[in-house]
C-alpha cells in the first residue's frame, strides 16, 4: 500500500482502509488535547508543555528522568549520545526489530551484534546474548517487540556480571508489566514512541526515560542542547557534535491528553489480545505468538501468529494476502524485521571493511546476514502479523479475526 515511499504517512494509509474490524484511525484522542494544544498557543509558544509533559510521563512510570524528543528512533540516537561509546564499541541488540532500533547507534560508529531470538518466540534471552559478549561490548539493546516482554530479570543478572548497561526499545510495548513492572523500569534506560499508529498515539513523538542521573544530563546536554557550552565574554561554543531532538510543544500538548486515557486502553488491547490469541490457538495449523507467565499485562501493538507451512498448500506470504483479502487490514509477512538481513548498509560496509568495521576500531570480522539468527529467520518465514490491532476491538471482533483466519486456513489446507 506504501509501496517505496514513505513519505505516504500511515495513518494516511490506515484511513482507505474498510471492512468488519475497527480500524486505529482516526485515532480516540485524549478529552483534554485541545485544551493543552490551546494552551500553548495561548501562551505565545512561551508554556513549557514539553516539561510538562516530561513530568507527567516520568511520574507515570515511577522514574526520575524523561527527555522529550520527536519520536523513539531519535531518543534512541539522544540515548547513544549520552552513553557516550566510541566508534567499535559493540550492543548487543535483538534480532527482530525495525531499523529505528539501530539507527542511533549506526551514527555513533558503534557496532550492533545481533543475538538469536530463542526457538518459537520473537525475543532473545540471557542464553542466546551471553555468547556474543566480549570485551568491547557495552550495552544489551531489548526491544520488546509486538509488546511481547523480554525476560528481563536473566539479562539484567547477566549484565550485572559483565558490567554491561541494559536498554529497552519500548516503542511497541507501552505500559506493559513484567512481574508486576512497568516497561521502561526494566533496565538502565528505555526510549518510547508515540508515533501515530503506536499504543500511545499522538504524532511523530518519543521520549527516553532512566533513573541514572549522568544518562539523564548527558542526554540533555547532548540531545537538547546541541552539545553547547557558554564561554564568558564569547558566547555559545560546541566542544561535541550535539542534537536539537526536542519534542515539539503541541505534539507534548498531545501526547498528555493521550497519557490521560492510555493506561485503560492498555488494559482493554491486554483483554482482547488474549482472547484473540486463544481463539487462533484452536485453529489447527495456526500457532499465535507466545504470553510469557511473567508478562502481567500485554500492551501488544500488532497481533501476531505463525503457520505450520507443511500444513497448507499455499505459502505463508499467500496465507497472508488472503487473510488480508478475507477482512484483516495490515495483514501479511514482515520479514524486513529480521535486522540482520535487512541492514544491507552493514553488509556492504563489513564487506569492504569501511570505518567502523576497519581494523581499528573494530577488533575483528563481523557478519551479518539471517543465517547468523537462524531460529529469528526461521519465525519470521512462517510469521504473519496485522499492525491494525487496536483498544477499538470487542470479542465480537476477536471472534471475526479468528473466524476468518480459520476460513482461510481451512480453505487452503493441504
Amino acid at each position: 500500500m506504501i509501496e517505496n515511499s514513505l513519505a505516504l504517512h500511515i495513518a494516511q494509509a490506515m484511513l482507505g482502509q474498510t471492512g468488519p474490524l475497527p480500524n486505529p484511525f482516526p485515532r480516540t484522542i485524549g478529552p483534554n488535547a485541545g485544551k493543552y494544544v490551546q494552551e500553548v498557543i495561548d501562551s505565545g509558544l512561551t508554556i513549557d508543555m514539553m516539561g510538562r509533559f516530561e513530568r507527567a510521563f516520568a511520574e507515570a512510570l515511577g522514574v526520575k528522568y524523561c527527555v522529550g524528543t520527536p519520536g523513539c528512533t531519535p531518543a534512541l540516537h539522544v540515548l547513544a549520545l549520552a552513553c557516550d561509546f566510541k566508534p567499535g564499541d559493540e550492543v548487543i541488540v535483538s534480532p527482530i526489530s525495525d531499523y529505528g532500533t539501530v539507527q542511533g547507534l549506526l551514527s555513533q560508529n558503534v557496532i550492533p551484534v545481533f543475538a538469536d531470538a530463542a526457538p518459537g518466540s520473537v525475543n532473545f534471552t540471557a542464553d542466546t546474548i551471553k555468547p556474543l559478549i566480549t570485551d568491547r561490548t557495552r550495552a544489551i539493546l531489548c526491544v520488546h517487540f509486538t509488546g511481547l516482554i523480554n525476560d528481563m530479570d536473566p539479562i539484567n543478572e547477566l549484565a550485572k556480571q559483565h558490567n554491561l548497561l541494559v536498554f529497552e526499545d519500548c516503542c511497541q510495548a507501552t505500559f506493559g508489566q513484567y512481574k508486576g513492572r512497568l516497561v521502561g523500569t526494566l533496565g538502565d534506560a528505555a526510549a518510547f514512541s508515540f508515533d501515530a499508529e503506536k499504543t500511545m498515539g499522538a504524532d511523530q513523538g518519543g521520549c527516553l526515560v532512566t533513573n541514572n542521573e549522568k544518562i539523564h544530563e548527558r542526554a540533555r546536554f547532548m540531545g537538547h542542547n546541541r552539545a553547547s557550552e557558554m564561554v564568558p565574554h564569547f558566547g555559545r561554543i560546541h566542544p561535541e557534535i550535539g542534537y536539537s531532538y526536542r519534542m515539539p510543544q503541541c505534539t507534548a500538548a498531545v501526547c498528555l491528553a493521550q497519557l490521560e486515557i492510555v493506561r485503560d486502553q492498555v488494559v482493554q488491547r491486554d483483554k482482547m489480545a488474549r482472547l484473540l490469541y486463544k481463539l487462533l490457538a484452536e485453529i489447527p495449523g495456526i500457532t499465535p505468538l507466545p504470553i510469557s507467565e511473567y508478562q502481567n499485562l500485554f500492551s501488544c501493538w500488532m497481533i501476531g501468529f505463525t503457520i505450520d507451512a507443511k500444513a497448507f498448500k499455499c505459502s505463508t506470504e499467500e496465507f497472508g494476502a488472503r487473510v488480508a483479502d478475507a477482512g484483516i487490514p495490515g495483514a501479511g509477512m514482515a520479514e524486513y524485521y529480521l535486522l540482520p538481513e535487512s541492514l544491507h548498509c552493514l553488509q556492504e560496509k563489513v564487506k569492504a571493511s569501511v570505518y567502523p568495521y576497519s581494523m581499528p576500531p573494530a577488533s575483528r570480522t563481523y557478519t551479518y546476514s539471517a543465517e547468523t539468527c537462524p531460529n529469528a529467520q526461521s519465525i519470521l518465514k512462517n510469521f504473519i502479523r496485522w499492525s491494525t490491532f487496536c483498544e477499538k476491538y470487542q470479542p465480537e471482533h476477536c471472534e471475526l479475526a479468528a473466524n476468518i483466519v480459520r476460513k482461510v486456513a481451512d480453505e487452503n489446507r493441504v
